[in-house]
């Protein structure tokens, strides 16, 4: 499975992530309601609107939310398509259900910072995000049923997931604004051991 760059695709993956975020996105919503290691993460960005943080920022911040916002849209469309399938492991389920709550309060977080710095919530036309799934991709998933399904969610996700870590570390390295650096931190804890879990899945099913 070819892990796509930044395609039609991502466009809904955007709109996606205007609408989870919503007039009520702001830098110091909570994470989630289903906690899990790496992905608590709502007092990081507390101070994220004040004029001192929005002066507190660089270049590679404001890309990486940019770009991590349609990136984590997918993952919940992805995780969504999955959790509406019948005959569905409960394994796979629940890490579905794990990664939407997970992901779209984060991209709440996101459009906050975004906002508050006063930079556009989307990222230049024609930027290309490692591990992003194609149309193509996206449209085999929605048709897929039962194993083969929980499968392929398993496969496409793991491909996403590595790209998003790769995002994440270039930000730890490269970003300013301290809640958007330890924000890449957490994805990149998170992500890497939900690869690990979902390659042992995998090689269940």
């Amino acid at each position: 499975m070819n892990a796509k760059k930044f395609l039609p695709v991502a466009a809904t993956a955007i709109a996606a992530a205007i609408a989870l975020a919503g007039c009520g996105a702001s830098g110091g919503s909570s994470s989630s309601g289903t906690s899990m290691p790496g992905m608590d993460h709502g007092s990081s960005s507390s101070s994220a609107s004040s004029p001192a943080a929005a002066a507190d920022h660089n270049a590679a911040d404001v890309m990486f939310a940019q770009t991590m916002i349609p990136h984590h849209a997918q993952a919940v469309e992805m995780s969504d398509m999955i959790l509406k399938k019948q005959d569905i492991p409960a394994d796979v389920t629940a890490l579905a259900t794990r990664i939407k709550d997970a992901q779209g309060p984060e991209i709440e977080k996101m459009t906050g910072w975004l906002k508050g710095w006063g930079e556009p919530t989307q990222a230049p036309t024609g930027h290309s995000m490692d591990g992003m799934m194609g149309a193509d991709d996206m449209t085999k998933l929605e048709a897929a049923q039962g194993v083969e399904a929980a499968k392929l969610f398993l496969t496409q996700m793991i491909a996403h997931h590595q790209g998003a870590v790769t995002m994440a570390k270039t930000e730890t390295t490269d970003g300013k604004d301290a809640a958007a650096v330890q924000l890449s931190k957490d994805i990149v804890s998170a992500q890497e051991a939900e690869i690990k879990e979902m390659q042992t899945l995998l090689a269940t099913l």
